[in-house]
């Protein structure tokens, strides 16, 4: 007999939401190192420690969203269900990609570009799905700005790793700024849609662009990445301004935004 005063069980994310991401930000992290060190010992090009360590976590995180049936409360959802008077708040991340386009590409060749298509396509899937899906939900039952801003943050660190495959610290320190701008604008559009469909496929053409072009630490690179900067930060000044009446508001509205479609 079911006793109607029993209270509901909740899952460890639900009791310990800060808990929560502190593990997956460490087990990623973790992951991360593991294969950078594996790469090194082996002497592996610069792609390998992501190789290495995000094949096993898409799967991973495939088979927790079919079997936890979460695909469409992290995000997975058509793209009709995203209102049409919406549409105008992705056009920023089209200029994103256009600047990006502008600096020129490499030599090109069929190899190379479908290798870059997987490549930038596990990267997408795996950091979208864990920054604005996995992590942005449980923050988003504390609050909406702790969904925001702790997501934001904890994508743009995971780029400190940057550094320890000997990029010089004034670039670490520029892509840090960058993905924090850039977190937060994504994270700002799953808050008002919860759609992590567009989101992973800007963050898949982003990257593609990025791998496929021109070395990006040439300085003539420079008028481009600080463009970009100033249009993250007016991007992000116009998605806080949208959101300014429920932005501090704990996640009653929002979470029925992210409620499966049944």
């Amino acid at each position: 007999m079911i006793n109607p005063q029993s209270k509901p069980k909740h899952s460890f994310s639900e009791r310990r939401p800060v808990l929560a991401v502190v593990i997956i930000e460490l087990l990623l992290l973790l992951a991360v190192l593991a294969a950078g060190a594996i790469a090194t010992i082996k002497q592996l090009d610069y792609t390998s420690p992501v190789l290495i360590s995000f094949t096993p976590i898409a799967i991973v995180l495939m088979i927790y969203l079919t079997l936890r049936r979460k695909w469409g409360e992290t995000g997975f959802r058509s793209l009709r269900s995203i209102p049409a008077g919406h549409a105008k708040y992705y056009i920023p991340l089209l200029l994103v990609l256009g600047t990006l386009a502008l600096k020129g590409f490499g030599e090109l060749s069929l190899s190379r570009v479908a290798f870059f298509v997987f490549f930038t396509l596990l990267v997408a899937f795996v950091e979208e799905t864990i920054y604005r899906g996995l992590i942005f939900k449980i923050l988003l039952r504390k609050s909406a700005v702790a969904a925001v801003v702790t997501s934001s943050i904890l994508f743009s660190i995971t780029h400190l790793l940057n550094a320890l495959s000997g990029q010089h610290m004034t670039d670490t320190i520029m892509q840090l700024i960058y993905a924090l701008l850039l977190g937060a604008a994504l994270a700002l559009l799953m808050l008002k849609n919860g759609n992590i469909v567009p989101l992973i496929l800007f963050h898949f053409i982003h990257n593609l662009i990025q791998f496929l072009g021109n070395d990006l630490q040439d300085t003539g690179t420079l008028p481009y990445d600080l463009f970009i900067l100033a249009v993250l930060i007016a991007y992000c000044a116009w998605l806080v301004w949208s959101h300014r009446t429920n932005l501090s508001i704990p996640s009653k509205g929002s979470e029925q935004a992210h409620r499966v479609v049944r």
